[in-house]
């Protein structure tokens, strides 16, 4: 768990724990294998050090694009009661909504770092965002609302959150904490 300062996304506190992980990885079951030892984390900040409790949490999972509409990013929001924002590296096919469809989508429509495109299934929901974290980056992330953020207040955060990298800082920041623990 990693908390930043906004704007200037220095790390103010970090924590971890070691977990040993019995749910084999599941697409679309992200929840009940990453939950057991990220949702302790945050109750454990709550408790330790209020604060600091993060204002909203970027999640490294999606949000409401999802198959089941609800993936990692609602799960911990929810259940640890602090908006959230789902930061997807890969797009779910949902609706319409396919690897191909946001390829053609994003090469026709982010064409600079910053640049959205918001992905509109078929029967016309508004599941997510692509979105071209810099001018560098060719991937784009793949936003989605968690709980308690709209879509649009999503991309301005993520946006807020990108510094020099395609993955927004506190998850890049969060993500490098754990490799150095696991070595």
């Amino acid at each position: 768990l990693v908390v930043c300062d906004y704007p200037s996304m220095k790390v103010v506190f970090e924590d971890y724990q070691f977990y040993k992980i019995d749910v084999p990885y599941v697409p679309g079951f992200l929840a009940f294998r990453e939950l057991p030892a990220t949702k302790p984390l945050v109750e454990k900040l709550k408790t330790t050090h209020p604060e600091l409790m993060p204002q909203v949490m970027l999640v490294d999972g999606n949000g409401i694009l999802h198959p089941r509409g609800f993936g990692l990013a609602c799960h911990l929001g929810v259940l640890t009661d602090v908006p959230s924002i789902g930061c997807s590296k890969t797009v779910f096919a949902i609706d319409g909504i396919n690897k191909k469809t946001v390829k053609t989508l994003t090469d026709k429509n982010l064409l600079k770092g910053g640049d959205f495109v918001k992905l509109q299934g078929k029967s016309g929901k508004i599941w997510g965002a692509a979105f071209r974290s810099t001018n560098q980056s060719k991937r784009p992330m793949i936003i989605s609302n968690g709980h308690r953020v709209s879509l649009d207040t999503a991309l301005e955060i993520v946006k807020a959150c990108v510094k020099k990298y395609r993955i927004p800082a506190p998850i890049r920041f969060a993500d490098k904490m754990s490799r150095r623990r696991i070595k």
